[in-house]
Parts: structure tokens; C-alpha cells; sequence
């Protein structure tokens, strides 16, 4: 599906941006690995988290309820059953590397994991390498790549240190930790989303965590009774970068998700002199088992460029190709460093970023780790493909927004798989769509 997105004079109102989708991911599997019933509100409708809801059900979960309410009935942390087919993981990129954990404690069971060709191209070695260590069995398809077979095994703690800080390694190594002999604990280069450790540590799991180290012990079962899904942070910031870029724009974004660990964006754009009012988390080692939210004033505001480091990044990630759509319309030089995790998502987000918004006119060149863009005020316009990455396809409907001969997004319906109602969200805005 193709749609165009006109130059727009103005956005304004209050909307509620969807729920979060690293959450729901994450709810709906220790929903599953729970004895008792766990009942999550607002779990994420959308491709991926559906993805994560039909895993569940084939490892023997059952699901009820909607995308307002779900309540899930679990099998228990070492009783996941073994499917008659492959798990379809879709395109979740996330589930493709959390699911593991779990199943490969799974003892005399065996799984297969596969998606489509998009998460075929992603690898898995990174989860791969310190499971087996922990004493699982996986077979990657040519070393690397899904389909993933896991042959359930007595597990072992280890000390792992991870290369390049993943939110979503750490979770897959934390959730093999539960059934594991022993303490695992894993070491970050830089800090990473920690809503695995919260739901964790709310589950009576015996959690810690000292800087970038984080350990968890076995345990006989999880006693996670409910989970509230704030509004998720990646998908709000599209509607932040719409309303800093976009003259005359004032936009309310209600329940907004603002744990530190996600809320990188939120501070590049405040340091680009953006305006986002709201009252973010501060940055803590403390753990606490709670998601805190706000409600986020945004307005346009005149950018200035600015330099996204290596230890940001993780806090970030999903949100970067933002960052270089707004150094198009700052003043001076915009540059990202350290982000060479951008290129392994569901594209290559470097290329996808650099190679779309120069066809857009924007002056912006790939860099081994990220992307330095020269601020020229704004940006021309033209046709942008999405390489059927949600994020990229949003990118290119904000860009289209702000242009001045507007956008024509190729393949627009990537969206559905974090944020099904963006379009409609955007004209309820006033955009021009």
C-alpha cells in the first residue's frame, strides 16, 4: 500500500499513542511461563504482538480476552509444550531472541523457530553463543540464521558479557537464568531497556542489579499476577517529531511510557531545543518493579544539531532514524555514532535512513556506525520505500508532513506491525494525508 503525505500547515490535539510493544512482548511470555493466571491490560494489538500471542497458545498457554484486557494462562516455567509445527515468530524480531531462553530449559522437548524473510536475514548468533554455553543445544540455519532448532537441556548459570549492549540478548539470557543451576549474571557495555528486570523483580524473581551488571537466580515458579502496558514511547516519539517539525503544530500524547531506559529520544530532541514537556525518569541503578508514565506537551520549535554518542544508543535505538529526519530541518551537523546495531533490524536501518531521506533531499552520509546529516533547513520531498520496515515507512509519512512537496511512502502498511492506527492517528491531527 501506497500513500502520500502532503506538506501540512499545522497538528494539533490529544491522542493516546499505542501500547507498548516491548512490553506486551515481554507480558505476554512470562504470562505464558507463570503458574497462575496473568491479566495484562492494554497489550499491544498489532502483527508482532499477535506473533507472541499465537507462540504462546502453541506452547500449550491459553489466551483470553482483547487487546484491552488479556488474561493469560500459563503452562509454568519448566512445562512449555512441544508444538507439532514451527512457531511462527512473524516478523518479531524481539520474540526470535527472547523465546529462547525459555524453551531451551525445556528439558527432552524439541522447537523450531521461524518467520518471515525478513527475520531469516536477522541473526542469532548473539543468543546463540552464551546458551550454549549455559548448556543448550541450537542449531541455526548456515550458523547464523532462522529457522532456529532448540533441543531442550539442563541449563547452567554463567557470566556473560555482552559485546554491544542488547535489551534483547540481556532478556533472552535472563529468562534462561529463571531455570538455570545457579546465578547468571550478564554485563553490559552501556545501559539497555530494563523492562524484562521490572516485570522480573514484580514476578518475585530474585533480581539485582550493580551498574551495567545485571543477575537473577533460579526459581521454582513466577507470581506475576498483572501488568498495565503504558503507551509505548517508540511509537509516541513519530507524533513527537510531527509536532517539533511541523509549524504552528501543539499535540497532547497522554500515558505515555517515561522509564529512563527508553526515553533517549525524548532527551535528544529536548537537547535539539525541541519542545517536549513532561516529567521523565531519572536515571537511577535502582530497580523497581513499576513502568512510569506522563503525559507529553509538544510543540514546533527551531532545531539545533546536535551528537547522539555510543552510550546513548540503547536508549534510543528505535527511534534514530528520528533523529536523523530531524537534523534535515536543524541548524548545522547531526551526528550518530556507535549505532551499528541499526544495521541488523528488520533492514538495514543506516542504509534505509541514508538512501530515503537523500532521495528526499536531505545531504546525509552512512558512516561504519551510524550517520552524520548537514541541516539544510528542511527538506524537498519525493517518494521513499519502506523496505517494509514499520519504522522506516513512519519516518517517511512525518518527513512528508514537514516537506515542501510532500511524500509519497511506498509499502505504508509496514506501520501494522507496532502501530496499525498511525494514518488515521495522523489525519485525526489535521495531516494531510
Amino acid at each position: 500500500m501506497n500513500i502520500r503525505f502532503a506538506p501540512t500547515r499545522s497538528l494539533s490535539g490529544t491522542i493516546a499513542p499505542p501500547p507498548d510493544k516491548s512490553i506486551s512482548h515481554r507480558a505476554g511470555l512470562l504470562g505464558a511461563m507463570s503458574s497462575e493466571p496473568v491479566r495484562i491490560a492494554n497489550y499491544l494489538e498489532a502483527a508482532d504482538t499477535h506473533s507472541t500471542l499465537q507462540a504462546v497458545r502453541s506452547l500449550g498457554a491459553l489466551v483470553e480476552g482483547n487487546g484491552g484486557e488479556i488474561v493469560i494462562r500459563g503452562t509454568g516455567l519448566r512445562e512449555a509444550r512441544e508444538p507439532d509445527e514451527p512457531i511462527d515468530v512473524g516478523n518479531a524480531g524481539t520474540l526470535l531472541r527472547l523465546l529462547p531462553g525459555w524453551l531451551a530449559a525445556q528439558q527432552g522437548r524439541t522447537f523450531t523457530l521461524d518467520g518471515d524473510a525478513s527475520i531469516r536475514r536477522r541473526p542469532v548468533d548473539r543468543i546463540a553463543l552464551p546458551l550454549r554455553a549455559m548448556g543448550a543445544r541450537l542449531e541455526a540455519t548456515a550458523g547464523s540464521f532462522a529457522p532456529l532448532r532448540i533441543h531442550g537441556e539442563r541449563l547452567v548459570a554463567v557470566d556473560h558479557d555482552l559485546d554491544v549492549a542488547s535489551a534483547q540478548v540481556k532478556s533472552c539470557l535472563l529468562f534462561a537464568a529463571l531455570t538455570a543451576d545457579g546465578t547468571t549474571t550478564v554485563t553490559e557495555p552501556s545501559r539497555s531497556r530494563d523492562h524484562t528486570e521490572r516485570m522480573l523483580l514484580r514476578a518475585g524473581v530474585e533480581i539485582a542489579r550493580d551498574g551495567d551488571c545485571v543477575s537473577a537466580a533460579n526459581v521454582d515458579e513466577l507470581a506475576l499476577d498483572s501488568v498495565a502496558v503504558p503507551a509505548d514511547p517508540s511509537s509516541a516519539a513519530f507524533l513527537v517529531a510531527a509536532g517539533v517539525l511541523v509549524p504552528g503544530s501543539r499535540l497532547l500524547l497522554s500515558d505515555v511510557g517515561v522509564n529512563w531506559t527508553r526515553s533517549g529520544f525524548l532527551r535528544i530532541v529536548r537537547r535539539m531545543r525541541g519542545i517536549v514537556l513532561g516529567d521523565l525518569e531519572e536515571p537511577s541503578d535502582e530497580l523497581v518493579p513499576w513502568e512510569p508514565t506522563s503525559d507529553l506537551d509538544v510543540a514546533y520549535g527551531a532545531l539545533e544539531g546536535t551528537v547522539v554518542e555510543p552510550e546513548e544508543v540503547p536508549l534510543a535505538i528505535d527511534e534514530l532514524p528520528l533523529v536523523a529526519l530531524l537534523g534535515c530541518f536543524a541548524e548545522g551537523e547531526t551526528l550518530v555514532t556507535g549505532a551499528q546495531e541499526l544495521r541488523v533490524k528488520e533492514s538495514d536501518r543506516i542504509a534505509g535512513v541514508v538512501e530515503g531521506l537523500r532521495g528526499l533531499g536531505a545531504e546525509i552520509e552512512a558512516t561504519a556506525d551510524g550517520f552524520a546529516v548537514r541541516g539544510t533547513g528542511g527538506l524537498r520531498g519525493g517518494e521513499i520505500d519502506s523496505r517494509g520496515d514499520h519504522r522506516l515507512a513512519m519516518m517517511g509519512a512525518v518527513a512528508g508532513l514537514a516537506s515542501r512537496e510532500g511524500v509519497e511512502v511506498i509499502g505504508m502498511d509496514a506501520a501494522t506491525i507496532s502501530y496499525p492506527g498511525f494514518v488515521a492517528d495522523l489525519r485525526g491531527l489535521g495531516a494531510g494525508v
